[in-house]
């Protein structure tokens, strides 16, 4: 039972039965309230928060069926316990079917009693649970909580609308930290799936040699090691939807066989021989152009065109300005609750700061630095001091090339000079990191196989 004592209210013209249930209740750990008549219990209703309700169903003046339907208008998820000495099948039925959680006969066996007790306050928390849950849910994927008014947010907000109730898959393209997934669920959400799973899945981070058996599932003995069935990710978000994060990172096989799925909507796990027809909405993010992919050989043109029945392009976060104050205001608040302080705002320099700094991470960048800036201050506004902004970003960002070249012209940047960039970018990382491969993609703000393929271009692994 929840440590948080919970409030029992007994409503009985008896009040010797009432303080004999009353002492059972109490040694159980719970707070006890009374009344002798129904009016009295429906104010105190309104007075208190109340868990659970013992009430008799014989009472003066207003009857204990009609005190019932009154507690369950003012709250319908309220469990109401009925106590009778009169006890009879059509009453009891009949209270049941008013709303009553259960129904005990007098005198009442004080076992029987804590256990109903117990069971209905356990089913009304996991049903209040349920709500709040439900009700977060959806104000988390409201669009009026997406942060930002900028044209530039408008506009891809509208593209969702207008994409979310249809079925086409959709390809979101955006850098790392624009908040790709973000989107993917708020499609998912605004949908007619959205009862169903939302299965994502970051395509750089399953070893080549998984991304089948991950994707598509196996069969018992397919494999060594394959000592059970499973059931793959396509199959997981059946009648749903699935997120595939940075496609690009799909070794060919799996693209023809992605394809394939595509084609017939059926799965085949590995080692398997019959097909599993499936229901499944796809979509994709990556954050290089897919079309550049295609033309360099990394992707599968007949794959991109079945993907590409909508196209949605995230901006990054330097080419919505507009929003940064806003942003930044909700990730101090959010911030504030997550570590217990009360920082109420940026300086004026500050918020310069943010509003100069070019953020090729993105709102993953953008909420670490204004989070580590409110851990740090101790006075009222955050200082410019406390805007601490690593310098180690994504080197897949052109225009970050032209921030540490160190005022190169525009035109003189080459191939060689951006090789270059790149890879003192890695070794700064690696050394920062320590060597440790997964936090230097995590400095990079790239995917893991990205991060392999580069170390392994430069001679660096």
């Amino acid at each position: 039972m929840n440590k948080e004592k919970k409030n029992i209210l007994i409503i009985d013209d008896e009040n010797t039965i009432a303080t004999l249930i009353k002492y059972h209740l109490k040694k159980e750990g719970y707070n006890i309230y009374y009344a002798n008549n129904g009016e009295l219990g429906l104010e105190m209703l309104g007075k208190s928060e109340i868990h659970l309700v013992l009430q008799d169903v014989r009472l003066p003046g207003i009857s204990g069926l009609e005190l019932l339907r009154k507690i369950k208008e003012f709250n319908p998820g309220l469990p109401v316990i009925m106590m009778t000495a009169y006890g009879g099948i059509q009453l009891a039925v009949n209270s049941i079917k008013e709303g009553a959680y259960d129904f005990l006969t007098k005198p009442i066996n004080p076992d029987i009693l804590k256990i109903s007790v117990k069971n209905a306050i356990h089913t009304y928390s996991l049903e209040k649970q349920v709500d709040t849950l439900q009700s977060r849910l959806k104000e988390k994927y409201d669009f009026s909580k997406v942060i930002g008014n900028s044209p530039a947010i408008e506009h891809v907000l509208k593209q969702v609308k207008i994409v979310a109730p249809t079925q086409l898959t959709v390809i979101l393209q955006g850098e790392s930290g624009s908040g790709k997934e973000l989107f993917a669920n708020l499609i998912h959400q605004n949908s007619t799936r959205k009862n169903y799973p939302f299965v994502a899945i970051d395509c750089g981070a399953i070893p080549d040699t998984l991304v089948e058996s991950e994707l598509f599932g196996y069969e018992k003995g397919a494999f060594t090691g394959a000592h059970m069935q499973k059931q793959g990710e396509f199959e997981i978000a059946n009648k749903g939807t699935i997120f595939l994060d940075e496609i690009t990172n799909l070794p060919h096989s799996a693209q023809a066989k992605l394809l394939r799925v595509i084609q017939e909507r059926k799965v085949r796990r590995v080692g398997g021989t019959k097909p599993i027809e499936i229901d499944v909405r796809i979509i994709v993010a990556t954050n290089i152009k897919l079309t550049e992919a295609v033309k360099n050989g990394n992707f599968r043109e007949d794959l991109f065109h079945r993907l590409n029945e909508f196209f949605i392009a995230i901006p990054p976060l330097r080419e919505r300005k507009e929003d940064i104050p806003l942003l930044a205001e909700h990730f101090l608040r959010e911030a504030n609750k997550e570590l217990n302080k009360k920082v109420s705002g940026f300086s004026p320099e500050s918020l310069k700061i943010l509003m100069e700094h070019q953020w090729f991470g993105n709102i993953r960048e953008f909420k670490n630095t204004v989070r580590k800036a409110v851990l740090l201050t101790e006075s009222d506004l955050i200082p410019p001091q406390n805007i601490i902004i690593n310098k180690i970003t994504s080197f897949s960002n052109i225009n970050y090339y032209e921030e540490i070249k160190n005022g190169l012209p525009m035109k003189e940047i080459t191939s060689k000079v951006i090789r270059e960039i790149e890879k003192d970018l890695l070794q700064k990382a690696l050394l920062e990191s320590g060597g440790n491969k997964s936090k230097t993609a995590k400095i990079l703000q790239i995917d893991r196989m990205t991060l392999y393929s580069k170390l392994k271009e430069y001679n660096l692994l």
